[in-house]
């Protein structure tokens, strides 16, 4: 979905688990990129080195993994949308397969069934360039773009478009799919405000699924298909919704204030599962279908760090899972819950890069 890196990215671009590895074989020493306190994280492994790197979800098969880079080593200066197999060497010198058009931007990429489609967002046929970024208010308050031109694509993986799933105008991205395969939740501004949307996977039987003021996205399924957890602001005040509507007017979204929120996949039974203060985001489902793991700065005081954090689906037993110093984000568990892959500036060498990792979940 579209992506928070405040600070560090220029644009922004949210049942059972594996069992501990045997004491024995595991060496704490040798694992170099994770913090003493990380407990839930064994074995991390770095993926990218260079570029910003973010929004890298499963393949269906947990083979692979689909992501977002401007990595100006593989030749894109703009977010385009690339796979890599998670069983290859990190850092082999080999530039993973670019999988969209190289035009515009993109974001948000999805695996459909089979692992041999995805879906993704993307502005290419609003312009081939790539969209100019909105530089911060008059405050220093970081924005979101909120490009008009964003639509929604199935394409395979020689980077072919295969059908355009969404052409009402304005903004309609962050795709992700059910576990089925059978539905896409999506962002939408077709009724005026960023409201989430589901429709089945061949870009019909659209329904809108929530309709409270503010910003509603970076939506995720439920490991039963049933719920959906997302990330939202709520302007309340007139101060607070004058500005939240002008922004948008301007293709504009401030995401300092974000809670986390779950609702049927019918729209009933909504309800606020944090009220930490600051930008909670990146939501995502614990493979029981009872934890949310989740991207904060809610302890922070200048805007950073942000960390992972897990909670209970009802909002109780909130745990601090990383502990880097910048940014840790987008989680996402591997579909059989061995493994979780996320985005960090951890050991970036004081660079602003982003890069991908992934580690054992110990629960």
């Amino acid at each position: 979905m579209k992506s928070i890196l405040p600070i560090v990215i220029s644009a922004l671009i949210f049942s059972a688990c594996g069992q501990e590895p045997a004491e024995s074989t595991y060496d704490p020493a040798a694992d170099s990129l994770k913090y003493e306190q990380e407990v839930h994280l064994r074995n991390i492994r770095q993926l990218t080195f260079g570029g910003d790197n973010a929004e890298a979800y499963w393949s269906y098969d947990d083979s692979k993994l689909i992501f977002q880079s401007n990595n100006p080593e593989w030749g894109v200066g703009c977010d385009q949308i690339f796979y890599m197999d998670v069983t290859a060497p990190a850092d082999s010198g080999v530039t993973p397969p670019m999988i969209s058009t190289g035009n515009g931007r993109t974001t948000c990429s999805y695996f459909l069934p089979g692992d041999e489609t995805f879906v993704y967002s993307s502005t290419h046929e609003g312009s081939l360039e790539c969209p100019e970024e909105p530089t911060r208010g008059a405050g220093g308050a970081y924005a979101w773009p909120v490009y008009d031109t964003y639509d929604i694509y199935k394409a395979d993986l020689n980077g072919q478009i295969i059908d355009t799933l969404t052409n009402t105008p304005g903004y309609d991205a962050e795709p992700t799919v059910s576990p089925d395969g059978s539905k896409i939740v999506f962002t939408s501004t077709r009724t005026g405000d960023l409201e989430l949307f589901i429709m089945d996977t061949d870009g019909s039987n659209v329904r809108q699924i929530t309709d409270e003021l503010g910003y509603d996205g970076g939506a995720f399924f439920s490991p039963d298909g049933q719920k959906l957890v997302f990330r939202a602001s709520r302007p309340e005040t007139e101060e607070e919704i004058a500005k939240y509507k002008e922004l948008l007017s301007q293709g504009l979204v401030e995401p300092t204030n974000m809670e986390l929120f779950t609702v049927n996949i019918d729209g009933t039974e909504m309800k606020q599962i944090t009220d930490l203060g600051n930008a909670n985001w990146a939501p995502y489902f614990h493979p029981s279908g009872e934890k949310i793991i989740f991207s904060s700065n809610h302890m922070s005081q200048r805007g950073f760090p942000f960390n992972l954090f897990m909670i209970n689906a009802d909002g109780t037993g909130l745990e601090q899972v990383t502990f880097d110093g910048m940014f840790d984000s987008f989680p996402m568990f591997s579909r059989d819950g061995k493994k979780i892959v996320f985005s960090s500036n951890r050991f970036n060498g004081g660079t602003r890069s982003t890069n991908i990792f992934i580690a054992d979940w110990v629960d």
